[in-house]
């Protein structure tokens, strides 16, 4: 290995906590820092359930992205509950935070967002997402200065998480609050959940992305075989829904939505894990699971 030039500036690596209420792209800002998907997205609010590592490696320094679900005031099931406190509980242990907000909107949410994270006393960047849905550019200043009036920021960085934009200066004023250290992570490496994880959750994107309004709230998954033969994966994953009505809706006429389910799954597992993937996935019920704490500790919803 080469050693590093006396210029060369010094090599910072940590936790970075990704905070914001639901839908402003955290996930989606996450996968692009990687530069893989480690995390599932949709349009849907409350997507990401789950705390998820994700690793970014640079020249310089590396991130360790944690992303968590969007914090909420609306707490009427245990589902709800056990998201807010995966949030919250990211904060332990970070050595910086970015809030992530949408441009051009902040309501008692992104509020909520800022306080929890003032409370848990770690700099904080501001991550304007989504800028390039904002027609009006000239606009965006003023926002920018309403959102950080009365508010401590480190840094505010107005991004495109999706295209791409802005993300370098981004790196950089988060690097420079993490402290002096090697990297923490192997170079090749993208996060720290498990293939199996993994391929639950990318199951369960589909649902998010290809059932009605509500429906996918309904739902989870879990992977019940995961079995590595050379380069072949033989996964078997069971969606759980909470009434029998649901999971009629979910197997669709004939299995025809199961199987797109699961044809897309499959491709996204295969483009994620570079093999052959052989999947199959059964529809079970389980009456109330979202809002029993047993039952999600038993569906893998751990602290």
């Amino acid at each position: 290995m080469t050693a590093p030039s006396p210029q060369d500036p010094p090599h910072r690596a940590g936790h970075v906590a990704v905070i914001g209420r639901p839908n402003v792209g955290k996930s989606t800002l996450v996968n692009a820092l990687v530069g893989a998907k480690v995390s599932i997205t949709s349009k849907r609010p409350q997507t990401t359930r789950h705390r998820l590592l994700g690793i970014a490696t640079f020249p310089h320094g590396q991130l360790l992205l944690v992303d968590t679900p969007g914090i909420h005031r609306e707490q009427k099931r245990a589902m709800n509950r056990w998201m807010n406190r995966a949030a919250r509980g990211a904060l332990e242990g970070v050595d910086a935070a970015m809030l992530v907000v949408q441009a051009g909107r902040w309501d008692d949410e992104d509020t909520l967002a800022y306080d929890t994270l003032r409370s848990a006393g770690v700099p904080v960047v501001l991550v304007v997402n989504q800028v390039d849905r904002i027609k009006d550019k000239p606009s965006l200043l003023p926002f920018l200065a309403r959102a950080a009036e009365g508010r401590e920021f480190a840094a505010v960085h107005p991004v495109s998480a999706l295209k791409r934009q802005g993300l370098e200066g981004l790196v950089d004023s988060l690097l420079a609050l993490l402290p002096e250290q090697p990297p923490l992570y192997a170079e090749d490496e993208i996060t720290d959940k498990s293939q199996r994880f993994l391929a639950g959750e990318l199951v369960r994107e589909q649902l998010m992305r290809l059932l009605g309004a509500e429906l996918p709230y309904a739902t989870t998954v879990e992977v019940e075989r995961f079995e590595v033969e050379g380069n072949l994966l033989r996964i078997g994953a069971v969606i759980w829904v909470e009434r029998e009505g649901q999971k009629a809706i979910v197997i669709g006429k004939g299995g025809e939505r199961l199987r797109e389910i699961g044809s897309r799954a499959r491709a996204q597992m295969e483009r994620l894990f570079g093999a052959k993937v052989f999947l199959e996935t059964w529809v079970r019920v389980r009456e109330g699971w979202s809002d029993d704490e047993a039952a999600l500790r038993a569906l893998g919803y751990h602290e």
